[in-house]
């Protein structure tokens, strides 16, 4: 097992890979903190917003107006039926008592338990049809090795919107039983 510990320079959680089959991974999550927000409405629409929101404040929108480490991937999946969840992971060593209060009373902080997850890599543009077809196939992949789904799809965004196409890392994952 390889463990893998940043991206371009920026912290990304901590995972060890279990097994790696082309562009797709099992991995071993650890615990984090993140912050979150809940957006309602399409998931395009729900990134740009919850994006907009949580960046703010690492950026400064915060009780003490004080700039968080950026960290990667920014994360999504759904919640119900018509809303998502956008996170970012808070740097190492953070707490939510270190951690300065959101101006945004929408942001909260939520621990991240440790998790097995099925994990397809991909580049281009992640558009909601994209993410759907790497989702079904990312499905299909675990079900003909007998891998049991737990939760998902989440969606990792990695990249800022200004990279090109084929140079962007996008992934698409689904939490798996223990193995």
């Amino acid at each position: 097992m390889s463990e893998v510990v940043g991206y371009k320079g920026y912290e990304q959680p901590q995972y060890s890979v279990e097994a790696a089959e082309a562009s797709t991974e099992i991995r071993s999550y650890a615990s984090h903190l993140a912050a979150e927000v809940a957006i309602a409405g399409d998931r395009s629409t729900a990134i740009t917003r919850g994006f907009r929101v949580l960046a703010r404040y690492i950026f400064g929108g915060n009780a003490l107006q004080r700039k968080i480490e950026m960290t990667v991937p920014v994360s999504q999946f759904p919640q119900g039926t018509d809303g998502w969840v956008v996170r970012f992971m808070m740097p190492a060593g953070s707490s939510r008592a270190t951690l300065p209060a959101p101006n945004d009373s929408r942001i909260r902080f939520v621990t991240v338990p440790p998790s097995r997850q099925a994990v397809r890599r991909f580049s281009g543009w992640p558009t909601s049809h994209t993410l759907q077809c790497q989702a079904r196939d990312l499905a299909d992949w675990m079900a003909a090795r007998g891998l049991d789904q737990r939760g998902g799809p989440f969606f990792y965004f990695y990249d800022s919107p200004m990279t090109l196409p084929w140079q962007r890392r996008n992934e698409v994952a689904f939490r798996l039983g223990e193995g």
